[in-house]
């Protein structure tokens, strides 16, 4: 499994923790794709290689300069936050890399990500990309209510967690409303950007969503618990797949891991982030999880703390009965 991941500025330690949770939940191997500044990179090196070593099977990783390899790349490099337009040059600069899920630096696993990557499996033959709704209810949602240009669906897309066929994006031809041709991929981005950069708020989420909106049939559109985001609780419950699975990746956007206002999500974050490796799963993510929740019960998404540690039960329960499996597996004599 390829999982990518873009850093700049001050998210060191809120991309580690995002590596944290996916090494931690996840069953089989994965191979890590760091996009970093410079002064960053250096500390990406050095963080990793202080992880214990009995993780070492468990992943790999390779660490990328920032590369804007079309246009002017300092124009690119902030036209959101900073660096965020890195994800949409993931199929021109990974070439040997047929599949990957790109995640912002704001998000952590609560399940295994084996299971979306499972989802690859379910894009139609033109299907290249899944991403989850902006929002559920339209009523709150901003591309429907602000957008001055085109955006998929009825209330958008969000670009935080994209799961990427990039072999079929680097081949497939999209429809625009710039010439009647159809372009590649990287043949799309430029000319794209140079016609919508006037309208865009949010940066290449919109420059996607524009893209989506011309190619509906290449999106594959997966529910909001793999994308769970303030919004879907400060306004009242409104994702009925966490509802009723759980949250599978939590997505703390405009910085809500750390400001305090919706301590749901700090606390799983916390949690998650003070861990020590080498702690009993229970006693050491677990009962601590749950502790915090505490805490949050006055709040609106603190009031279903069951949609956040269902995941995280159901995960570790799995896990324990694969240790217990295995040691009760008895070799045979020779």
């Amino acid at each position: 499994m390829h999982l990518a991941v873009v850093a700049c500025g001050d998210r060191l330690d809120e991309t580690f923790t995002m590596l944290k949770s996916a090494v931690l939940f996840s069953l089989k191997k994965i191979k890590f794709h760091i996009f970093a500044e410079h002064v960053l990179a250096v500390q990406f090196e050095k963080g990793m290689k202080r992880w214990p070593r009995y993780l070492t099977p468990r992943f790999q990783y390779s660490i990328y300069p920032l590369t804007f390899s079309i246009g002017n790349a300092e124009e690119w490099k902030n036209l959101f936050k900073p660096c965020a337009a890195q994800r949409l040059f993931l199929p021109i600069l990974l070439k040997d890399v047929d599949s990957l899920l790109y995640v912002d630096t704001d998000v952590v696993f609560l399940r295994p990500m084996d299971d979306i990557w499972k989802l690859l499996k379910e894009f139609n033959s033109t299907q290249v990309v899944a991403m989850s709704p902006e929002h559920e209810i339209p009523r709150i949602g901003w591309y429907n209510r602000f957008a001055h240009h085109p955006f998929y669906g009825t209330a958008g897309l969000n670009s935080g967690v994209m799961l990427m066929n990039l072999t079929r994006m680097r081949s497939a031809l999209f429809k625009t409303n710039m010439t009647p041709s159809t372009l590649l991929w990287e043949d799309l981005l430029q000319p794209m950007y140079e016609k919508y950069k006037d309208q865009i708020t949010w940066g290449d989420q919109d420059l996607l969503n524009i893209i989506f909106y011309f190619n509906p049939e290449s999106l594959y559109l997966i529910p909001c618990q793999w994308n769970y985001r303030p919004d879907h609780c400060r306004y009242g419950s409104n994702c009925k797949g966490a509802e009723e699975e759980g949250v599978s990746i939590l997505h703390g956007n405009n910085r809500v891991f750390h400001d305090k206002k919706q301590t749901a999500f700090t606390a799983i974050y916390e949690t998650i982030h003070k861990y020590p490796f080498e702690d009993n799963f229970v006693q050491g993510l677990f009962q601590p999880m749950q502790t915090k929740f505490l805490d949050t019960v006055n709040t609106v998404c603190g009031r279903i703390p069951q949609i956040f540690l269902k995941q995280v039960e159901k995960t570790m329960r799995t896990m324990f009965e694969q240790v217990v499996g295995a040691a009760r597996v008895v070799p045979k004599s020779s």
